[in-house]
């Protein structure tokens, strides 16, 4: 599509390689699998590193076949649906830009004819650039920032919506930047709060359909996410050592959440949010 700018991956590298990322984040599920999620299909965008494909390693323990979604890290990607298929269940990976309608609409046709249907979205993907002076922000980046971030989602949501069913499920990856805000993530913390309210609206919207919508909020999690861009390389020794744990957290601590919220475990949750964090949000 002629109005759909490129992805920022020359200007700070993003999206970064878990590849080549030390250390490795842990996506490794902590627990054997109790079929929560047995005979479903899920489609989790930026699934080839990072809170991503822990969330995919997880679902893949508890069930399902599950579709990687992310724009250009086929190596990554590769290792994902690796990691997947060992779990004994199915994987296609898509690459492409999410802030494309038309690839939303090719991807979801892609999901639903490779594995036979679509019963969970778990909209994860994101962009993020670090910029102090919201004067250095230019357009092109605020653009492109909600692009990936709001209009991805709403494409791939749409798309998503006459595959969805009964008692299917849409988890939304907001942050704790929406509540607690971010003095260098200023696009990036405004497209959280749209996330947010998106979330809470859609699931009003769709509760009468018996589709859930919930949301995650991490907290700062060790993904090629920061040190590829999302933060200055000076801030990565002390990345996340604020939280009141004092540490960041690992995708397989987040990855819990999304689980929880895709089964019927949450059967009686809908516009909710979780917030894996170490205890940020509950400083002021």
């Amino acid at each position: 599509m002629s109005d759909v700018m490129e992805p920022m991956i020359h200007e700070d590298q993003l999206p970064g390689h878990e590849s080549e990322l030390e250390p490795k984040p842990d996506w490794q599920p902590r627990y054997p699998g109790s079929g929560r999620l047995e005979g479903k299909v899920a489609l989790v965008t930026g699934a080839d590193s990072g809170i991503g494909r822990a969330v995919a390693a997880l679902f893949a323990r508890e069930g399902a076949d599950v579709a990687i979604l992310y724009l250009c890290e086929h190596d990554d990607a590769a290792k994902t649906k690796e990691i997947v298929e060992k779990e004994g269940r199915n994987a296609v990976t898509i690459a492409g830009d999410l802030g494309d309608k038309q690839f939303c609409e090719r991807a979801v046709k892609q999901v639903v004819d490779g594995l036979g249907g679509l019963d969970i979205l778990v909209n994860n993907a994101g962009e993020q650039h670090y910029d102090e002076d919201i004067t250095s922000i230019t357009e092109d980046q605020l653009k492109r920032t909600f692009q990936t971030n709001v209009f991805g989602m709403f494409f791939l949501t749409q798309a998503a919506m006459p595959h969805l069913k009964e008692g299917s499920a849409i988890i939304n990856c907001t942050s704790e930047t929406m509540y607690k805000g971010s003095p260098g993530l200023l696009d990036y913390s405004a497209t959280k709060g749209a996330i947010t309210a998106f979330t809470r609206s859609l699931s009003k919207n769709l509760v009468e359909k018996g589709i859930r919508v919930n949301g995650v909020a991490p907290g700062p999690i060790w993904t090629p996410l920061n040190p590829s861009g999302g933060q200055p390389p000076e801030k990565i020794p002390e990345f996340g050592k604020s939280t009141p744990m004092k540490r960041p957290g690992q995708p397989n601590e987040v990855a819990p959440s999304f689980l929880f919220l895709a089964c019927e475990d949450s059967s009686y949750m809908t516009g909710q949010i979780l917030h894996p964090d170490g205890g940020n949000t509950t400083q002021s």
